[in-house]
Protein backbone atom coordinates (compact mmCIF):
# COMPACT_ATOMS: atom_id res chain seq x y z
CA UNK A 1 0.00 0.00 0.00
CA UNK A 2 1.65 3.39 -1.12
CA UNK A 3 2.11 6.07 1.49
CA UNK A 4 0.17 9.39 2.22
CA UNK A 5 2.12 12.04 1.51
CA UNK A 6 2.82 14.06 4.76
CA UNK A 7 3.78 17.61 5.21
CA UNK A 8 5.36 19.34 7.73
CA UNK A 9 2.72 22.27 8.85
CA UNK A 10 3.44 24.74 11.24
CA UNK A 11 1.09 24.83 14.55
CA UNK A 12 -0.74 27.66 15.08
CA UNK A 13 0.28 28.18 19.10
CA UNK A 14 -2.39 29.56 21.28
CA UNK A 15 -0.85 31.68 23.70
CA UNK A 16 -3.60 33.19 25.82
CA UNK A 17 -3.82 33.27 29.23
CA UNK A 18 -6.64 30.90 29.01
CA UNK A 19 -4.42 28.22 27.10
CA UNK A 20 -1.69 28.09 29.76
CA UNK A 21 -2.12 25.41 32.40
CA UNK A 22 -1.09 26.05 35.72
CA UNK A 23 0.77 23.73 38.41
CA UNK A 24 2.72 24.08 41.18
CA UNK A 25 5.98 23.81 38.50
CA UNK A 26 5.23 27.37 36.99
CA UNK A 27 2.46 28.63 39.76
CA UNK A 28 5.46 31.22 41.13
CA UNK A 29 6.39 32.44 37.80
CA UNK A 30 2.84 32.74 36.66
CA UNK A 31 2.03 35.05 40.09
CA UNK A 32 4.81 37.18 39.00
CA UNK A 33 3.89 38.09 35.93
CA UNK A 34 0.74 38.63 36.99
CA UNK A 35 1.76 41.15 39.67
CA UNK A 36 1.31 44.87 39.21
CA UNK A 37 4.93 45.84 40.33
CA UNK A 38 8.39 44.08 40.25
CA UNK A 39 11.39 44.99 42.78
CA UNK A 40 13.12 47.67 40.62
CA UNK A 41 10.84 47.16 37.88
CA UNK A 42 12.23 44.58 35.92
CA UNK A 43 12.10 40.77 35.98
CA UNK A 44 14.44 38.03 34.82
CA UNK A 45 12.30 34.23 33.67
CA UNK A 46 14.15 31.47 33.16
CA UNK A 47 13.11 27.94 31.79
CA UNK A 48 14.26 25.21 29.28
CA UNK A 49 12.86 25.00 26.08
CA UNK A 50 8.96 24.98 25.58
CA UNK A 51 8.39 25.84 29.42
CA UNK A 52 6.33 28.66 28.82
CA UNK A 53 8.34 31.42 28.92
CA UNK A 54 7.35 32.89 25.36
CA UNK A 55 3.74 31.85 26.21
CA UNK A 56 4.45 34.20 29.73
CA UNK A 57 5.63 36.63 27.88
CA UNK A 58 2.64 37.02 25.30
CA UNK A 59 0.19 36.88 28.35
CA UNK A 60 2.51 39.74 30.28
CA UNK A 61 2.40 42.21 27.23
CA UNK A 62 -1.07 41.67 26.65
CA UNK A 63 -2.09 42.63 29.85
CA UNK A 64 0.26 45.16 29.86
CA UNK A 65 -0.26 46.79 26.82
CA UNK A 66 4.16 45.87 26.38
CA UNK A 67 6.02 45.02 23.29
CA UNK A 68 8.08 41.43 23.06
CA UNK A 69 11.54 41.77 21.01
CA UNK A 70 14.18 39.32 20.46
CA UNK A 71 17.58 40.20 22.17
CA UNK A 72 19.49 39.64 18.93
CA UNK A 73 16.71 41.87 16.72
CA UNK A 74 17.12 45.19 18.55
CA UNK A 75 18.83 47.77 16.81
CA UNK A 76 19.99 50.54 18.24
CA UNK A 77 18.58 53.34 16.55
CA UNK A 78 15.07 51.91 17.82
CA UNK A 79 15.83 52.10 21.48
CA UNK A 80 13.89 54.88 21.98
CA UNK A 81 10.95 53.78 20.94
CA UNK A 82 10.96 50.75 22.16
CA UNK A 83 11.72 52.51 26.17
CA UNK A 84 8.28 54.10 25.67
CA UNK A 85 6.36 51.40 26.92
CA UNK A 86 6.62 47.79 28.97
CA UNK A 87 9.19 45.59 26.99
CA UNK A 88 9.64 41.88 27.02
CA UNK A 89 13.04 40.87 25.76
CA UNK A 90 13.79 37.26 25.05
CA UNK A 91 16.64 35.12 24.89
CA UNK A 92 18.85 37.37 26.34
CA UNK A 93 21.80 34.56 26.12
CA UNK A 94 21.86 34.45 22.36
CA UNK A 95 24.02 37.63 22.43
CA UNK A 96 26.48 36.60 24.84
CA UNK A 97 28.89 36.46 21.49
CA UNK A 98 27.98 39.89 20.30
CA UNK A 99 29.38 42.77 22.54
CA UNK A 100 28.22 45.41 19.94
CA UNK A 101 24.25 43.65 20.93
CA UNK A 102 25.09 43.83 24.69
CA UNK A 103 25.85 47.30 24.44
CA UNK A 104 22.42 48.42 22.75
CA UNK A 105 20.83 45.85 25.30
CA UNK A 106 22.18 47.96 28.07
CA UNK A 107 21.32 51.21 26.83
CA UNK A 108 17.74 49.81 26.28
CA UNK A 109 17.70 48.30 30.17
CA UNK A 110 18.35 51.59 31.07
CA UNK A 111 16.48 54.20 29.06
CA UNK A 112 13.06 51.94 29.56
CA UNK A 113 13.72 51.92 33.23
CA UNK A 114 14.39 55.54 33.35
CA UNK A 115 11.29 56.12 31.30
CA UNK A 116 8.94 54.39 34.44
CA UNK A 117 8.14 51.20 32.29
CA UNK A 118 8.87 47.44 33.24
CA UNK A 119 11.82 45.32 31.69
CA UNK A 120 11.06 41.50 31.51
CA UNK A 121 14.00 39.51 30.30
CA UNK A 122 14.12 35.68 29.44
CA UNK A 123 16.26 33.21 29.28
CA UNK A 124 17.17 28.90 29.62
CA UNK A 125 19.68 29.29 32.57
CA UNK A 126 19.84 31.49 35.71
CA UNK A 127 20.90 35.07 35.05
CA UNK A 128 24.24 34.18 36.68
CA UNK A 129 24.82 31.56 33.85
CA UNK A 130 24.08 34.06 31.33
CA UNK A 131 27.42 35.40 31.30
CA UNK A 132 27.47 38.25 28.79
CA UNK A 133 31.25 39.57 28.91
CA UNK A 134 29.59 43.43 29.27
CA UNK A 135 29.87 43.32 33.12
CA UNK A 136 27.99 46.42 33.95
CA UNK A 137 24.93 44.51 31.69
CA UNK A 138 25.70 41.16 33.23
CA UNK A 139 25.57 43.17 36.58
CA UNK A 140 22.26 44.72 36.11
CA UNK A 141 20.28 41.51 35.07
CA UNK A 142 21.62 39.48 37.94
CA UNK A 143 20.26 42.12 40.14
CA UNK A 144 16.82 41.80 38.80
CA UNK A 145 14.27 39.55 40.16
CA UNK A 146 14.42 36.32 39.00
CA UNK A 147 11.72 33.28 38.70
CA UNK A 148 11.87 30.13 37.52
CA UNK A 149 9.35 27.57 35.49
CA UNK A 150 10.54 24.27 37.01
CA UNK A 151 10.74 21.09 35.22
CA UNK A 152 6.98 18.93 34.68
CA UNK A 153 4.80 17.65 36.73
CA UNK A 154 2.76 14.92 35.94
CA UNK A 155 -0.19 17.66 36.00
CA UNK A 156 1.81 20.13 33.91
CA UNK A 157 3.67 17.57 31.08
CA UNK A 158 0.21 16.37 30.77
CA UNK A 159 -1.23 19.42 29.73
CA UNK A 160 2.18 20.94 27.79
CA UNK A 161 1.08 17.51 25.71
CA UNK A 162 -2.48 18.22 25.74
CA UNK A 163 -1.81 21.92 24.46
CA UNK A 164 0.91 20.56 21.96
CA UNK A 165 -1.71 18.21 20.15
CA UNK A 166 -4.33 21.15 20.30
CA UNK A 167 -1.94 23.55 18.68
CA UNK A 168 -1.78 20.60 15.38
CA UNK A 169 -5.49 20.50 15.73
CA UNK A 170 -5.29 16.55 17.10
CA UNK A 171 -7.10 14.86 19.62
CA UNK A 172 -6.05 11.60 20.95
CA UNK A 173 -7.73 9.91 23.93
CA UNK A 174 -6.76 10.45 27.33
CA UNK A 175 -5.32 7.17 27.65
CA UNK A 176 -2.59 8.38 25.10
CA UNK A 177 -1.59 10.92 27.38
CA UNK A 178 -1.57 9.45 30.33
CA UNK A 179 0.81 7.07 28.72
CA UNK A 180 3.38 9.74 27.19
CA UNK A 181 3.26 11.49 31.04
CA UNK A 182 4.34 7.98 32.52
CA UNK A 183 6.84 6.57 30.45
CA UNK A 184 8.36 9.77 28.35
CA UNK A 185 11.49 11.56 29.13
CA UNK A 186 10.47 14.26 31.16
CA UNK A 187 11.67 17.42 29.13
CA UNK A 188 9.68 20.01 27.19
CA UNK A 189 11.61 19.23 24.24
CA UNK A 190 10.56 15.93 24.30
CA UNK A 191 7.15 16.73 24.40
CA UNK A 192 7.36 18.71 21.83
CA UNK A 193 9.54 16.10 19.48
CA UNK A 194 6.87 13.71 20.20
CA UNK A 195 3.95 14.95 19.23
CA UNK A 196 5.43 16.06 16.14
CA UNK A 197 6.79 12.56 15.39
CA UNK A 198 2.82 11.46 16.24
CA UNK A 199 1.20 13.79 14.22
CA UNK A 200 3.73 12.52 10.99
CA UNK A 201 3.54 8.96 11.73
CA UNK A 202 -0.69 9.33 12.29
CA UNK A 203 -0.78 11.21 8.72
CA UNK A 204 1.66 8.97 6.95
CA UNK A 205 -0.16 5.95 7.72
CA UNK A 206 -3.62 7.42 7.48
CA UNK A 207 -4.73 6.03 11.36
CA UNK A 208 -5.73 7.57 14.83
CA UNK A 209 -3.28 8.41 17.26
CA UNK A 210 -3.16 5.79 19.72
CA UNK A 211 -1.01 4.23 22.53
CA UNK A 212 0.20 1.51 20.56
CA UNK A 213 0.92 4.35 17.83
CA UNK A 214 2.72 6.19 21.03
CA UNK A 215 4.60 3.27 21.96
CA UNK A 216 6.21 3.02 18.71
CA UNK A 217 7.18 6.72 18.89
CA UNK A 218 8.84 6.13 22.36
CA UNK A 219 10.53 2.92 21.74
CA UNK A 220 11.74 4.72 18.45
CA UNK A 221 13.38 7.89 20.73
CA UNK A 222 14.83 5.36 23.24
CA UNK A 223 16.63 3.44 20.43
CA UNK A 224 17.88 7.14 18.84
CA UNK A 225 19.04 8.37 22.36
CA UNK A 226 21.21 4.74 23.12
CA UNK A 227 22.45 5.46 19.35
CA UNK A 228 23.58 8.63 20.21
CA UNK A 229 25.68 7.73 23.20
Amino acid sequence: MAQQLSFDLPAKTALGREDFFVSPANALAVAMISATSWPGNKLVLSGPAGAGKTHLAHVWAAETGGRIVQAKDIAHDDVPNLAQSAIAIEDVPMIAGDIEQQKTLFHLHNLVLAEGNALLMTGRMAPKFWELPLPDLQSRIEGAHHVALDPPDDALLGAVLAKLFVDRQLNPGPEVIAYLVKHMDRRFETAASVVAQLDQLALSEKREITRALAVRVLSSERNEFQSGN
